[in-house]
This record gives C-alpha cells, sequence and structure tokens, in this order.
C-alpha cells in the first residue's frame, strides 16, 4: 500500500476508535440550524462549507479545495484523508476533485492563455509562473502538448505574489494585445512593453490558486479534477489522461 494510503488509513482508524463503529452517510442532509451550530465553533467558517461525513459526529469541512474533519462542538479538527477500507476509496480526494472542477468552471476562458490543437482531445488548466524554471520547461513543449491533442489552458499565480516582478509580468502577459506571444517572450526571459491593466485576471487567478494550496508551479489541473504537481513530460501526461479518460 502507498505510503499515503497508509497515513489515510491510519487517520481513519483513528477515528473509528474515537468515535465508535462508523455510520453509513445520512439519506438526508443535516438541517441547516445543525450546520449554523457547527460552523458557529469555527472562526470564519459557514454553515454552507459544512456536510456530515460519513461517520458519525464528525462533519467534513471545506475551504477553497482544502478539506479537513471536525467535532460538532468545533473543538477538534483532523486533518488527512478519510479513506473507505471497504471500497478502497479515498473519499476525500473524490470530493477534493468535485471541488477543483466546480472551481474551475468559475472561470471564464477569458482569464486564460491557451493554447491548443484544432481538434483537442484533452483539456488540461495549468497554474504557471513566468519566472518557474520548471513552467518556462513545460512551455518551451507547448508545441509537443498540442502535437499530441492537449489544449493547455494557462492561469497565472506568480509564486512571488503582488507587489513583485513576477507578478508585474503576469499582469503584463494578460494585459498583452497578444496573450499567447507575449507570455511565450516573457517566458524565454524577453521585457514586455505592456503595461498593468485595470480589471485584469492575475489576483483572481492567484486568489484561486491560493484556495487550492498550490505548494509550486507548474501545477496541472486535469478535467476530472485530479492535480498533477509539477512538469510532465508531454508524452507522459498523454499516457496519463488516456488511462483515465480511455480514450
Amino acid at each position: 500500500m502507498k505510503q499515503k494510503s497508509l497515513v489515510g488509513s491510519l487517520a481513519l482508524a483513528a477515528l473509528v476508535a474515537w468515535n465508535a463503529a462508523p455510520a453509513e452517510q445520512p439519506t438526508t442532509p443535516p438541517k441547516p440550524d445543525a450546520l449554523t451550530e457547527v460552523a458557529s465553533h469555527i472562526p470564519g467558517a459557514r454553515p454552507d462549507q459544512l456536510r456530515l461525513s460519513p461517520i458519525q459526529g464528525i462533519y467534513e469541512f471545506t475551504r477553497g479545495a482544502e478539506i479537513a474533519y471536525v467535532t460538532s462542538d468545533g473543538k477538534y479538527a483532523i486533518a488527512g484523508d478519510l479513506y473507505d477500507l471497504t471500497a478502497n476509496d479515498d473519499l476525500t480526494e473524490t470530493h477534493r476533485r468535485e471541488v477543483r472542477q466546480h472551481l474551475i468552471a468559475a472561470v471564464p476562458e477569458t482569464d486564460m492563455v491557451i493554447f491548443g490543437p484544432k481538434d483537442p482531445k484533452y483539456t488540461v488548466t495549468v497554474f504557471t509562473d513566468v519566472d518557474c524554471g520548471y513552467c518556462r520547461k513545460l512551455h518551451s513543449e507547448i508545441a509537443d502538448y498540442n502535437r499530441l491533442g492537449v489544449r493547455v489552458r494557462y492561469l497565472m499565480y506568480p509564486r512571488t505574489g503582488p507587489d513583485t516582478s513576477s507578478w508585474t509580468k503576469a499582469e503584463q502577459v494578460v494585459c498583452s494585445p497578444d496573450r499567447n506571444d507575449a507570455l511565450t517572450r516573457a517566458k524565454l526571459g524577453q521585457e514586455l512593453s505592456a503595461r498593468p491593466c485595470a480589471n485584469n485576471p492575475v489576483a483572481r487567478t492567484y486568489a484561486l490558486g491560493r484556495d487550492f494550496a498550490l505548494d509550486g508551479t507548474p501545477a496541472i489541473v486535469m478535467a476530472n479534477g485530479e492535480l498533477l504537481p509539477g512538469y510532465v513530460p508531454p508524452d507522459v501526461l498523454v499516457k496519463h489522461l488516456k488511462d483515465v479518460t480511455g480514450k
């Protein structure tokens, strides 16, 4: 069993021991006032960020794409994935992917920089930083990704945050008349002449990356919500996409 699975299983075992036998997910959701009560014990929490977990007395708390488990009195929180050992299913990751899909779907493509073939087989969304070395390596092979049928939708995620050189470059890219050319030139280390413009999407896409709890870039989000951290070569990515989609 992989280390992550072992950690998840141990976390589940601890929960079961602490809270007696697990119960099936209720067929009806808890009353709104119950969620409000739980949320009132967690600083900054909203009732819509909570739902019952399959374990009696434990609630699932979602903030962005981060998920934890809390007791009804808000006194204890458990970090880690929850596994259904019978089905060998990572319940937390399943929900995490659903959340990522929902969050990505809410981003208009006008906030993205898109490189794709005429008839793409797959679409991935990539959080990128102009100054990130592996982001530059990925982009240097963008023609290979496209040739293999992968449409790449970039979201700007300057890791250093606001008021930094990388942030300014990201704004210059999305404010350029030709974003694709600007991104390519920026990743080659060339200076851009465009000025940061009002209401550009960098702050929004950066906030989304923070909601995803990104540790670095590039971060590749697949259509099913799976997150692949780091650079993945074109042929390896396509093989994984084929395995996941079956086509």
